[in-house]
This record gives C-alpha cells, structure tokens and sequence, in this order.
C-alpha cells in the first residue's frame, strides 16, 4: 500500500501521519495549476522530477494551517514528485543534515524547518557564524542566537550541561520543550571551534573542542532527551566522528556533485541529476531519494508567524 507522504518511517500511522495525510487535499488546492504523476517504482520516484511545483510558498492557501496542525515532532520539508507531503518526524529521524552548494537554499531550508518547529512550541540554539543567516531568530523568546566563535563554543558547551540534565530525567519529559540545536556553515564552524580550543587548551585539558564533543553527544542520544541538530554541511571534512555523521536519519542535498552524494547518501543508489531550479532538493530517507520541492519561508514571514509564541528562556 502506498503511504500519502513520507516522514521517514515504516511503521503504522501515528499522529504525524494523519496529520500529513490532509496535505494530499489542501496542497493540489493550493497549486491547482501543476499536474502530479505518481511513480509506480522507487528508480521512477528518484528520477522523475518534472512534475513538480516551481514554487512553494508559505502564503499558499490553506498551507499554513496545515503546517498549524502538524504535531510537535513534525515538520513539512516540501511537496514530492507525486504531489504527497516530504516531511520529517523528529521522533523516529532525530537528526537532519542539509548539504547545498552556493545558492542552493540551504539556509532558507533551516529557517523553514525551525520556524515549523519553534511555532509548535520547540525553543532552538541557533549557531549563526555569519551573524546575519538567520537575524529572524533574534530576539524570539525561546531563541538563543550566538554568532562569534567564541560565543558558538560556550553555548555549545553549556549544551552539553543541558543535554546531561534532561537524560537525568529519565524520560519524564512531558514538560520539556523539544530543543533545536540550528548549526548553518558547519564544517567551518567546527574547524573555527577546534583551532579555537587549541589557543587556550591547558596541558590536562582533553585534545579534542569540548564544543565539538558537545555537538557529537547530543547526535548520539539526544533523540532520548528532545535534543535535535541541524547541521548545515558536508559533515565528512574531519569535524565529527564518523559514528556521529551517521546519525543524520534525513539528508536534504541540491545542486551536489556526484562525490557529494556518494559521500552522503550512498545507501539511496546513484546520484540522481541535480537541479538548477530555486527550492528544488532531494530528500533521502530509508534509503530513498524524494525529488522534493522545498517550502519556502522568508525571513519577514517567519519572524511574524512567531511574533506570539509564549516567552520563556533555553
């Protein structure tokens, strides 16, 4: 039987599910001028891409409240090639890297991800080393926002204070807001927070950046704890463990190379063809490719929908 979206799981329908399942009606409304073909195999799925929406707009009718009712695990990465609902489900995928070239629409893809996920109650630590990706996050109750490296390492390393103090609850979670840990131009980061560890690391301190160590932690067991990273990058330049680069569950890749995807998605077969297009991505989950039209949110878009969420501090 053919699932009406996808949310990188398997297993019976849950909330995420029927939740997702109401954007086969409202999406179609929404872009009543594209036609959609479904795929009857996963080599046409992948490669198929010339029925998808140009564009996709927060402002598309009925579109928001959809994302509105969306559970708080649960956020629209974009429209697929047969017109079903990309998503992903932070619950069973904890994790997801985004890997773009130049132009590829890596940081609008963070901000859409973490808006969806802030409006549905998540607070976020956004590690912004150009200090000006992701300005629509300042100033929101339940944002930190840190750009220079220094500023990156200690609240990195205060994560890993907070990541301890949520696994010493052992589960009871129920009044823990989830936490989006938001990394955008990550492989320099990184390589910035180890050269900065390396000036002032004492001869009995460890050799490797508390920050990054933080970083690989929380991609170890923060599923268990409502921690979730989004990272930015190739993740495959020296930075993180190996083990760690594993625990990306959802892979969003556009305009790669070949090596690229061999590097990153090499469980989902060849590299399918890479699109020019703005917003046009594949999404790799359970071993799948997705040729995904991502959702677009601007800056001035996200920073209104988010204008009422309750005050609180991470």
């Amino acid at each position: 039987m053919t699932r009406p979206f996808s949310t990188g799981r398997k297993s019976d329908p849950t909330a995420a599910d029927l939740a997702l399942s109401a954007f086969t009606d409202t999406i179609p409304a929404a872009l009543e001028n594209t036609r959609f073909t479904r795929h009857s195999t996963e080599e046409e799925h992948r490669t198929m891409t010339t029925n998808l929406p140009t564009l996709l707009r927060f402002t598309d009718p009925g579109l928001r409240e959809q994302l509105e009712a969306l559970p708080d695990s649960t956020a629209l990465i974009g429209i697929g090639t047969d017109g079903t609902a990309i998503a992903v489900d932070l619950d069973t995928a904890p994790h997801i890297l985004v890997c773009t070239a130049t132009g590829g629409g890596s940081t609008t893809i963070l901000r859409t991800i973490t808006a969806q996920l802030l409006h549905q109650g998540a607070h976020a630590l956004v590690l912004d080393p150009k200090m000006v990706s992701h300005l629509w996050a300042k100033g929101l109750p339940t944002v930190t926002h840190r750009g220079n490296v220094a500023g990156i390492h200690d609240a990195l390393v205060n994560l890993a204070d907070e990541l301890q103090r949520r696994i010493d609850l052992d589960g009871d979670l129920d009044d823990v807001p989830r936490l989006m840990v938001v990394l955008d131009q990550a492989d320099t980061t990184l390589r910035q927070l180890t050269r900065y560890w390396e000036t002032f690391r004492q001869k009995d301190d460890p050799k490797k950046s508390p920050a990054v160590a933080a970083l690989e932690d929380v991609l170890y067991t923060g599923r268990q704890a409502r921690v979730h990273v989004l990272y930015n990058g190739r993740a495959v330049d020296g930075g993180l463990a190996p083990a760690a680069r594993e625990q990306f569950a959802t892979v969003i890749l556009a305009r790669y190379t070949a090596n690229t995807w061999q590097r990153l998605a090499p469980i989902a077969g060849p590299a399918p063809k890479s699109s020019p297009l703005p917003g046009r991505v594949h999404v790799v989950q359970d071993s799948t490719a997705h040729p995904t039209q991502a959702l677009l949110m601007t800056d001035a878009e996200a920073a209104d929908w988010l204008a009422a969420t309750a005050p609180g501090e991470i």
